[in-house]
């Protein structure tokens, strides 16, 4: 991977072995121990991909999340503690496309890493170029999404799910399945596909259409269906 990542975390060890395991995938890594000077780096070096540590001295992963969030889709990925389970869970809300618990395996996150980089870069691995439905138009090669004309700002994981389910109208996904095609790897934690639909519900939500639903007890799919129709729609 011939790419810039940012490494935020205040625990240099771990700082250190994420740059290690990183840089012999043939990644080039910034490392800094704090959220102030990871904003400044950011805006600096305009790196690829950004690894945050939720908990930093001077502004923590959160706050910073939400900056980077303002202006950029830069993938990010937020390293949390086995007991930050909120803020993991708020990380994503915010913005974060994955994240990993510390104490993690280097072979896990380089994984991780490879796998969020891939499913970024990856503009060809949906039929057609254009996805058109009433209200909602999904620019695969741009990616670019527009609902009632106005641009949508998606993460790039939101992206790839809203992509991938409009490329298959009407077929249900399981939680299992989307984690393994969209975020390519296997895990019994749902959270991550429950954060990110609900966050790209929002940001296409719809007077006239809904377009992501629930199958109560196996998963989510992807049909526009009328709102005037069906009021009382998930």
């Amino acid at each position: 991977m011939n790419i810039k990542v940012l490494v935020a975390e205040d625990d240099k060890k771990i700082a250190a072995l994420i740059a290690l395991y990183l840089q012999k995938e043939g990644c080039s890594v910034i490392t800094c121990d704090n959220g102030k000077e990871a904003l400044a780096l950011f805006e600096q070096e305009k790196p690829n991909m950004v690894m945050l540590d939720i908990m930093m001295p001077i502004m923590d992963g959160l706050d910073l999340l939400k900056i980077i969030r303002t202006h950029y889709s830069t993938p990010v990925i937020i390293l949390t503690a086995k007991d930050e389970e909120v803020d993991k869970v708020l990380g994503l809300e915010i913005g974060a496309d994955d994240y990993i618990t510390k104490p993690f395996s280097p072979r896990e996150m380089v994984a991780r890493v490879k796998s969020l980089w891939r499913r970024t870069t990856a503009i060809n691995q949906y039929p057609g170029e254009r996805l058109v439905f009433p209200s909602l138009t999904i620019d695969i090669s741009a990616r670019e999404v527009l609902c009632d004309e106005k641009l949508v700002k998606l993460t790039p994981k939101e992206f790839e799910l809203l992509a991938f389910l409009a490329s298959n109208p009407g077929r249900v996904f399981p939680r299992s399945s989307l984690l393994d095609r969209v975020w390519d790897f296997q895990s019994d934690d749902y959270r991550t596909v429950d954060v990110h639909v609900k966050r790209v519900r929002n940001k296409i939500n719809n007077p006239h259409y809904s377009f992501l639903h629930t199958v109560w007890g196996v998963g989510y799919k992807f049909e526009v269906k009328s709102i005037e129709d069906e009021p009382n729609l998930v």
